[in-house]
């Protein structure tokens, strides 16, 4: 049985430049694809305290560390087979590579000029992180350039969440409305989203966003809606793992970046703006991208999915 050790906060999105202190939780939980190849072995997963819901009972994982000092001190001391660091962080890349490993995947520390730097296999996702024409043309998923990552093969591997819902589906469709502070420009405009209301009443039910104060409340009440109309959020990538239907409302983001498993569908805006997917927080046209998806469009979408047999 080999030790593993996975180092992944959420500091720094795997394939983005940005490095911050706000978790990105919907990076972390995207990540447990790779844990499919280490399912025999003993696996130790560093994160921040707000991502530690999306790994709690995980049956992959047999030990959780949360990210402080006295973890690091600890860290350092021991040894283990194999460190995957998927952090851009500087000083998280030179944590990585101070712990004794034989095998290292993800990102390193450059001692010369105190940056991050890709190990081999992982030169790809860094190049992504520095030029943004490379991630807008990406075609390959996310999950799959993280299996590609430890040298493991893209067999369709899903999410893993251990988080246990304790609630019942009762709803056909759940409308993801809110987005986190970092995308704005990823919001559908909230009129949208009260069209959308109205063109689903009397043929299904429906329920706006809850649990917002609350990840566990939140994956509840994704777990209690059969299908999720969502923006590209964590809302997304937690409906996936719970193997929800998805309909998703993309813009500035790259739709290709996420493997749906065929339980997705994709509305894009119906507009010939050359920005278009802009990777930016923020919008310069008189008129978002988002304002081009019509409710109209997405409503013949949920149709779809939820008269398809699973």
């Amino acid at each position: 049985m080999a030790k593993i050790l996975i180092i992944k906060l959420g500091y720094s999105e795997t394939i983005d430049i940005q490095i911050s202190r706000s978790t990105s939780l919907g990076d972390v939980l995207r990540t447990t694809v790779i844990l499919y190849p280490f399912a025999k072995d003993h696996v130790t997963w560093l994160v921040e305290e707000a991502a530690y819901p999306l790994l709690e009972g995980n049956p992959y994982i047999n030990r959780i560390l949360l990210y402080d000092l006295t973890t690091v001190l600890q860290l350092q001391k021991e040894k283990f087979d194999t460190v995957i660091n998927l952090e851009k962080v500087p000083g998280l890349c030179a944590l990585a590579d101070s712990i004794t490993a034989w095998r290292r995947y993800g990102f390193r520390f450059d001692e010369n000029r105190g940056e991050a730097e890709a190990y081999d296999r992982c030169e790809c996702i860094f190049s992504m992180c520095k030029d943004a024409s490379l991630k807008r043309a990406q075609k390959q998923s996310w999950q799959e350039s993280l299996l590609e990552v430890i040298g493991a093969k893209w067999e369709g591997q899903e999410y893993i969440l251990g988080y246990q819902p304790k609630s019942k589906e009762i709803y056909d469709v759940g409308l993801n409305w809110a987005v986190g502070t970092k995308w704005p420009n990823k919001a559908w405009p909230r009129e949208y989203w009260e069209r959308l209301k109205s063109l689903l009443e009397g043929k299904y039910s429906y329920s706006m966003q809850q649990g917002l104060e609350n990840l566990s409340q939140y994956m509840d009440w994704i777990n209690s809606c059969r299908l999720l109309v969502t923006n590209d959020s964590l809302g997304l990538h937690i409906a996936l793992a719970l193997r929800k239907k998805v309909v998703v409302l993309y813009g500035p983001t790259n739709p290709n970046e996420t493997y749906f498993y065929g339980r997705g569908e994709v509305v894009y805006p119906n507009v010939h703006y050359s920005c278009i997917p802009c990777l930016s927080a923020t919008c310069t046209q008189e008129k978002t991208c988002m304002e081009f998806i019509q409710p109209e469009e997405v409503t013949k979408r949920v149709e779809k999915l939820l008269n398809q047999k699973a």
